[in-house]
């Protein structure tokens, strides 16, 4: 894999996650219990999720070419109108909700709930399914595996360091519009060379 693509799939993962449910439950954790370890228990979380994405799309590389064009299209179509019609307040809400949950007590349980809810919370997220879709467009799980966990990382740091700095500098809003534009195109062109 190329430099450029290895830059390109950890700056789109990153962009989809700054908007997500997720980053909000990791702000709102790190105001209720040390920011290093909400941190360790969401970066752990997002690791081991983005594993489970890559090996079922190493799955799914195993399909037809065209069959596999058809799920990645849909996939990358479905994602940009998730992040272009679904409103950002519903995102927050839900992140909020689950991070309020009760964190005091120990350095284990801190870890432990923070792991559990970024685990949980990325099932089904819109991360974890493009993440699928670059291992089959790629063909290089590793790859895939390193820059998604990487801008996962980074998402986590951000969240439990200085997420709500970075919400005053770029309104969520504007993240959410410019993932769903850019999946929306990579969509319209998968279904254009099919």
């Amino acid at each position: 894999m190329s430099v450029g693509a290895f830059l390109g799939i950890f700056a789109l993962m990153f962009v989809l996650e700054l908007p997500d449910k997720t980053m909000i439950a990791i702000i709102v954790m790190s105001t209720r219990a040390r920011s290093l370890l909400i941190f360790f228990g969401a970066a752990s979380a997002f690791l081991v999720q983005m594993g489970i994405a890559v090996g079922a799309g190493g799955l799914l590389t195993l399909l037809p070419v065209h069959l596999k064009d058809v799920i990645v299209a849909v996939l990358f179509l479905g994602g940009g109108a998730y992040l272009l019609f679904v409103p950002e307040k519903m995102e927050e809400e839900k992140g909020a909700r689950d991070g309020a949950r009760e964190l005091a007590g120990t350095r284990f349980k801190e870890i432990a709930t923070a792991f559990t809810i970024v685990f949980v919370a990325e099932f089904g997220d819109l991360t974890q399914i493009q993440a699928v879709n670059f291992t089959i467009k790629t063909h290089q799980p590793l790859e895939v595996y390193l820059a998604g966990s990487a801008a996962l990382v980074l998402v986590a740091f951000l969240g439990a360091y200085g997420g709500q700095f970075l919400q005053r500098v770029v309104p969520i809003k504007w993240i959410r519009r410019g993932g769903g534009v850019i999946f929306a195109a990579l969509g319209v062109y998968t279904l254009v060379r099919l």
